[in-house]
């Protein structure tokens, strides 16, 4: 029987689920657990994602919530062989160096995406470098996100962006709604590239930077690249893990 903490979202579902399931098992503090179950939805796995990188401990998400990718179906009972079976996945983050005016520095982690978003009515103006080099010396758009794999079917998703396989080595860099270059679609990326984001016309045309939801805003030049050094792991129950989930994705028509 491994040492659990479970943590839910405010969610009545969630609640409900920590209730009934703190009455069949002992609820231990984190600094104590072997594994952390997380009650909610994907924005509540990602704060615990965040919170508990540091202890490494491993996480397994019950859907409790409106948007459940990173989450096993719920179903309480079990749940310590569930547990032992389970498939494990290892995500590396996406660090965030955002820039802003007066050569202030930024830096954040994101395990989704990090994007850069219009402030204003306006229109965003960026320059896009791959690795020092300028690849497009002008995109004008609503923004740009850079996504990991397990990111890629989130807010990359709904931008058009592709679907990217969780064990590929590649990040998907995906503009949004953009307006010149019209027909641009973005790139598929090594993970080992450094993706530059430099901020024409700040005056005019504001634009924040987010990483997951760390908000800078008023960026003149944000720097991303992934972080094979820091890690989480996250636990998928056999019939429902996230390779099988990102596979259905791609051939889902609705």
């Amino acid at each position: 029987m491994p040492n659990i903490c479970f943590l839910a979202s405010p969610a009545d579902e969630a609640q409900a689920a920590l209730r009934e399931l703190t009455q069949w098992y002992s609820n231990k503090s984190a600094d104590e657990a072997d594994v952390i179950v997380a009650l909610g939805g994907d924005g509540f796995m990602l704060e615990v994602l965040h919170q508990h990188r540091p202890k490494s401990t491993p996480v397994y998400g019950i859907h409790c919530g409106s948007v459940g990718f990173l989450m096993n179906e719920l179903c309480l009972e079990k749940l310590p062989e569930r547990l032992e079976k389970a498939h494990r996945i290892t995500l590396h983050p996406l660090v965030m160096e955002a820039e802003t005016e007066g050569k202030k520095r930024h830096k954040a982690i994101a395990f989704n995406e990090v994007s850069l978003l219009r402030q204003s009515r306006q229109a965003a103006k960026l320059q896009i470098a791959i690795n020092g080099v300028i690849r497009l010396g002008e995109l004008i758009c609503d923004g740009a996100l850079v996504a990991t794999p397990a990111g890629s079917t989130a807010y990359n998703l709904s931008a058009h962006g592709p679907i990217v396989p969780i064990e590929s080595d590649l990040l998907a860099l995906t503009p949004i709604s953009a307006f010149r270059p019209r027909r641009w679609r973005g790139a598929l990326l090594p993970n080992t590239d450094h993706i530059t984001f430099t901020v024409l016309e700040t005056d005019k045309r504001p634009v924040s930077a987010v990483a997951d939801f760390t908000e800078i805003r008023d960026v003149t030049r944000v720097n991303i690249y992934q972080d094979k050094n820091q890690s989480v792991t996250i636990l998928f129950d056999e019939d429902h893990h996230l390779n099988e989930r990102i596979l259905r994705e791609q051939f889902f028509a609705g």
